[in-house]
């Protein structure tokens, strides 16, 4: 008998089982909705939820609760089972429907598998990376722009139209710090007298300010006997400090000679950070200038001003009362020479953005040292247009840190980016080579080529993959070796099991194809469990999208990597080419082909790529 594929989506088969629990939820006269989960062991089904937060509310136990739920839940071609336990109502779900419905869409959909369907189309602007042009991208840039690029492409993988803007904080005083050692020490070196990428040369003159601007704080102490600290010194007595203010007037009041100074040096940096972000795969919609848009910051501040929202003190200086929006004290808006502040230059930048894009959420990837600045930036857009602020949000993350301490760019002490993405692609070509050279995999007559764009490929993998194994808030300390291992948690791990299942499809001569009639074989544990798996990973991609974390899916894809691992390395329990009985190969053949798109759809979600062969 002829078997055929149920003719529902795996989005509709959520949506199937999300309505049969809302009205099963309903009835007990709970309007609340209730996602189910996969249970923490397979001996509670395929799906469960917990109903103990409405004890209170039904003033009945939760096993009571659970049980009533669960009367009300029909059994169908669908869902199978219910039963309940410990105040949770677990479900189990038609095996043959699932392996049916799951393997169809994605041998037929490949990685857009379960992309459809997500409740309503919205426009995002994501705010990522966001630089500074008085040094070169480092490890902390790195979580930055690899946070924005996941999160774009998850957003982005359910329809949504999202714009990806990088702001080039390309004016204000640490650039005019570099400026002002070009002059005195810069002895007119560029990138091509000097053979280096123009953002390291104006780093090192960033780092060399700072070593000069010490010394003079030092000698300043030690003549005077003051204990007045560094930030007081430069705003008051340093000779190093009142140019770097000059400099910055001079910019801000049009004057040619420092605008074409820092044109020169701008563009040098600029051509350094294309070279990082095309290496990291980062690309964006929209480039915005500081430069550019302050400008307007300044105008609504002065508009603020006009309005009575802003107030100006006796000293000239515009401020902002805190204690209008609940805080203490006040915060400057204009200093009193009418130059602008951060805070000014992202008032204009949001409201640029928001009137030219009129997105529904505005997202701002920025590391948590800023989380105050934001939230006091949400609320000043909401005084000068009520609801702007309300539709903007800081995914704030947590800083790298190295085995010696916090990472400091003005004292050189950082990770560069260019440098440690070299070392991992190092690593990698070692890997490569060692692994041939023992046998374990077939490089015979590789070219030179092929072999860097492998080696360069999984050092990207290693890097996005590490990253991503926290959440965004959680610091943690970068460990090279121990991202590039092919045995751990890692990127090269998962993109070698991909590049297995990719081995035994060609070993098999035949590409698979969904065939309804072989998912029946699918019997073993080990297979059901996988099937499972697969059909969780749409509701992981989402869980993803709405806390905007990509750790959900990196550790979605190791885990679906290491249980496909272990039913491929069991080849005397678990053959798949080698399978003597021709129908069962073929239906394992395209449970593996299934496994392979999905991690190789969840790596790219990551911005990861994945090869054919390692």
């Amino acid at each position: 008998m002829e078997t055929r594929a149920p003719g529902i989506t795996v989005h509709e088969m959520w949506e199937r089982i999300r309505a049969k629990v809302a009205d099963a939820l309903a009835k007990l006269g709970i309007e609340e909705s209730v996602e189910p989960v996969q249970p923490p062991s397979k001996e509670f089904g395929h799906l469960g939820f917990p109903v103990f937060k409405f004890a209170r509310v039904l003033r009945r136990a939760p096993d009571v609760i659970a049980k009533e739920a669960a009367e009300f839940i029909e059994t169908d071609d669908l869902v199978s089972k219910v039963i309940t336990l410990k105040g949770y109502v677990n479900l189990y779900l038609n095996e043959e429907t699932l392996g049916q419905v799951v393997l169809r869409e994605i041998l037929e959909k490949g990685d857009s598998f379960a992309a459809a369907g997500f409740a309503g189309e919205r426009r995002t602007l994501v705010e990522y990376s966001a630089p500074n042009t008085n040094k070169p991208l480092h490890l902390g840039h790195i979580r930055n722009n690899l946070l924005g690029l996941s999160i774009c492409k998850i957003i982005s993988y359910f329809g949504h139209d999202v714009v990806k803007v990088n702001l080039i904080n390309d004016r204000g005083v640490h650039i005019c710090k570099t400026m002002l050692a070009y002059q005195r020490w810069g002895e007119s070196a560029t990138p091509e007298s000097t053979g280096r990428k123009g953002d390291h040369l104006v780093g090192d003159l960033y780092v060399r300010f700072d070593r000069e601007f010490k010394h003079e704080y030092d000698q300043w102490k030690e003549r005077t006997g003051s204990d007045l600290g560094e930030d007081d010194f430069f705003n008051s007595h340093s000779e190093l400090g009142g140019e770097v203010r000059r400099l910055l007037a001079a910019w801000e009041a049009g004057d040619e000679e420092v605008l074409s100074l820092w044109r020169r040096m701008n563009d040098w940096v600029l051509a350094g950070f294309n070279q990082t972000y095309s290496r990291m795969g980062c690309e964006f919609d929209v480039v915005q200038y500081e430069s550019e848009t302050y400008k307007l910051g300044k105008s609504l501040v002065q508009q603020g001003l006009e309005s009575g929202i802003f107030t100006r003190r006796d000293d000239g200086a515009v401020v902002l009362d805190l204690d209008t929006i609940g805080g203490e004290g006040e915060k400057v808006l204009l200093r009193n020479d009418g130059t602008s502040l951060y805070m000014t230059q992202d008032i204009g930048t949001a409201m640029t953005r928001l009137d030219s894009y009129t997105p529904d959420r505005l997202i701002y990837v920025v590391g948590d040292e800023q989380i105050y600045h934001f939230n006091l930036l949400f609320k000043i857009l909401d005084l000068l247009r009520p609801g702007t602020g309300e539709s903007c949000h800081h995914l704030a993350y947590g800083m790298v840190r190295l085995p010696e301490g916090k990472m400091k760019s003005r004292e050189g002490k950082v990770v560069d980016a260019d440098v440690l993405m070299d070392e991992l692609k190092e690593l990698a070509r070692q890997e490569l080579t060692q692994r041939a050279g023992e046998g374990r995999e077939h490089h015979e007559g590789m070219s030179a080529e092929e072999l860097d764009m492998r080696a360069e490929r999984i050092a990207q993998g290693a890097l996005k993959f590490f990253i991503f194994r926290f959440t965004p808030p959680k610091s943690f300390e970068y460990n090279p070796k121990q991202s590039i291992d092919f045995n751990g948690q890692t990127g090269p791990y998962c993109m070698y099991t991909y590049a297995r299942t990719r081995s035994l499809i060609r070993k098999s001569g035949v590409e698979p194809a969904f065939d309804s009639e072989l998912v029946p074989l699918l019997t073993e544990p080990s297979e059901k469990d996988m099937i499972r798996m697969l059909f969780d990973f749409p509701n992981v991609v989402a869980r993803s999208a709405a806390a905007l974390d990509p750790s959900k899916i990196s550790e979605y894809a190791f885990h679906l990597a290491a249980s496909f691992a272990r039913m491929f390395t069991d080849r005397n329990n678990y053959p798949i080419v080698t399978c003597p009985d021709e129908q069962l190969r073929k239906a394992r053949l395209m449970l593996a082909a299934a496994v392979g798109v999905t991690v190789r759809a969840a790596l790219g979600l990551l911005g990861i790529e994945t090869l054919e062969e390692m």
